[in-house]
């Protein structure tokens, strides 16, 4: 009797042990199960249109990281003259710009959006965004972080200029979102989220852009919050979109067209919102007030040794990958735009 007991209790561990390894396996497929594959050959050369591409953003990512340099409220001309830039910017390309201005302190900062109108469905609205202030430390240029999320921003811009999306596509600049107003009522894509939620705006995508220029070939220079290092590759030579578990359609939408259209490698995980690193942009602000909303990064602090650092410098940067992302970004949102 006492052995038929024990047998029926090793069952029953061994059953109970299976469905949580089965739980565990099901959720870090819902989390990392992304549709077809990354691309792992050899990159294939530039097209004249990348080629072109690299030359934009290298010289926006310069102009924006030496010319003007730390841009934030403190070095608060550096951030006039980049919001002015980017708004010139938009305008010779055609846009119509609206600035959202707003005091923080004795200061007044802005986000800057300029909108392609949708066709059949204009009431629909895709968000690409990148915040345009550095860092308030060390003097640093921020040209990873995030002088190539808006060089980015700014290349789309122009590449889609003359498309005609039946979505409304808004290409927004957003300002503070460095600390100390990172998560904060101050943070400029918070307060962009909620004035939209406020006129009951139907925002059924938005695209942070957050540092997409470093890359690297070298086994071991991409690292990961525990412990997610188990699940991905230890190269940092991949494009990420990282969303929260409510964002994991779009996440999927996302990458799903960049492997589609593009040759180069990338990783997707939606996953939760405490993980570290998952909501360190603009996205998180969306989700704040129940927009659906991804991450397209280079992974930022965890490839990146110049993160927040004065040797964040456009030199470091590798403008031909970053073509080939930008690239691919274009035909992200023209299929979000559909």
């Amino acid at each position: 009797m006492n052995i038929l007991l024990a047998r029926r209790g090793w069952t029953r561990l061994a059953f109970a042990l299976f469905i949580l390894a089965f739980a565990v396996g099901a959720f870090i497929w819902f989390m990392t199960g992304m549709p077809g594959k990354s691309f792992s050959s050899a990159l294939p050369p530039l097209s004249p249109d990348e080629a072109r591409i690299s030359a934009d953003l290298k010289q926006n990512v310069n102009h924006l990281a030496v010319t003007i340099g730390e841009r934030n409220i403190d070095k608060y001309e550096g951030l006039g003259v980049s919001s002015r830039f980017i708004e010139e910017f938009f305008n010779s390309l055609g846009y119509s710009v609206q600035s959202q201005e707003y005091q923080v302190g004795n200061r007044k900062v802005r986000n800057l959006i300029a909108e392609l109108p949708g066709g059949s469905k204009a009431n629909e609205i895709v968000v690409v965004g990148a915040h345009y202030d550095s860092v308030d430390s060390d003097n640093t240029p921020g040209a990873d972080d995030n002088a190539s999320g808006v060089a980015g921003l700014l290349e789309l811009a122009q590449l889609l200029k003359e498309a005609r999306p039946a979505r409304t596509i808004r290409f927004v600049a957003f300002v503070n979102e460095e600390p100390p107003w990172f998560q904060t009522r101050n943070m400029g894509s918070l307060v962009y989220a909620r004035a939209a939620r406020e006129r009951h705006d139907n925002i059924v995508a938005a695209l942070s852009l957050e540092t997409i220029g470093m890359y690297s070939d070298v086994p071991g220079s991409q690292q990961y919050p525990e412990p997610m290092g188990l699940l991905y590759p230890d190269k940092g030579n991949f494009i990420g979109f990282v969303g929260n578990l409510s964002s994991r359609s779009l996440v999927r939408k996302a990458i799903g067209s960049f492997r589609k259209n593009t040759s180069f490698p990338s990783e997707g995980s939606a996953a939760p919102a405490w993980l570290p690193g998952v909501g360190w942009s603009d996205h998180w602000s969306f989700w704040q007030v129940g927009y659906p909303a991804i991450m397209i990064t280079d992974t930022a602090p965890f490839r990146n040794p110049n993160y927040h650092r004065r040797t964040d410098t456009p030199d470091t940067l590798d403008y031909d990958r970053m073509a080939r992302v930008v690239d691919g970004l274009a035909a992200i949102v023209t299929d979000l735009g559909k």
